[in-house]
């Protein structure tokens, strides 16, 4: 596909010459190009629907994987540490390192920099899921339970509701930071953008290199916004107690004796 889209450039420069327009952008390899942008629009929304399904599935199956683990480490404090400290340490292994020892189970396919994603993920989630439960009242609980609730049930409609704040918090935060992981990716092939950020680093392609760049801000921030809105539609009590200003009532006035 490389060699069509180049020889492509190659042409439309070529014309550009012949009409005595001068040498197109993409022959000056400018940093800001509007014919790279129609001559390699298929690339790039090729690339940025594989970035969106990496980071998407890597968040979902992180997800999936940290809310039984924060369970555990909350109804087990015994397991609390080393859940905790297992996640961390993950988190800190080097992104390249972890998708060269991944790639010998894996092959080099897409699964290598979804597990590793996952993976660092678990660092965030749990401990926000953990945080999010761990801070619903007490009394809140004792109340449910006195009403009959069963453990399931005080879960799912009534710890579950009160730890959504915390937990879409942390979903933006693996989000955000999955989206710019994902460009390692690039070492195996499967980088999203970052395959273009790498191609044109190589060759020096400005063109390339900011327009793939900017690309991966601009989803990061439509990533994070679309999530901040997912927040305040379920949990619109937060949305009341913090937009709503509180009325002052005057203070009284004390009626004259006379």
């Amino acid at each position: 596909m490389e060699a069509p889209v180049r020889a492509t450039e190659a042409l439309t420069g070529l014309r550009s010459l012949a009409q005595g327009g001068g040498p197109g952008c993409l022959e000056r390899n400018d940093w800001i190009c509007g014919e790279y942008l129609r001559t390699r629009s298929q690339e790039l929304l090729s690339a940025t629907l594989q970035h969106i399904g990496i980071t998407a599935v890597s968040v979902l199956i992180g997800l999936l994987i940290a809310f039984p683990l924060a369970l555990l480490a909350r109804h087990r404090r015994g397991v609390a540490g080393p859940v905790l400290g297992l996640t961390t340490v993950l988190y800190t292994v080097p992104s390249l390192a972890m998708f060269a020892l991944l790639t010998p189970v894996f092959g080099v396919s897409p699964a290598v920099v979804v597990t590793g994603l996952v993976l660092y993920s678990l660092t965030i989630l749990v401990r926000n899921v953990l945080a999010g439960l761990d801070a619903v009242p007490a009394e809140v609980r004792e109340a449910a339970r006195g009403m009959g609730y069963g453990p399931a049930r005080l879960l799912l409609e009534v710890e579950l509701p009160l730890a959504l704040p915390a937990l879409v918090a942390g979903v933006r935060i693996a989000t955000v930071s999955t989206v710019a992981m994902t460009t390692i990716g690039s070492v195996v092939g499967y980088g999203g953008l970052g395959n273009l950020i790498a191609s044109g680093m190589e060759g020096f392609f400005k063109a390339e290199v900011l327009t793939a760049s900017v690309l991966c801000v601009l989803l990061a921030l439509a990533a994070d916004l679309l999530l901040l809105g997912v927040q305040r539609l379920l949990t619109p009590w937060t949305r009341a107690r913090t937009g709503g200003r509180r009325v002052r009532r005057p203070a009284p006035v004390a009626k004259a004796v006379g």
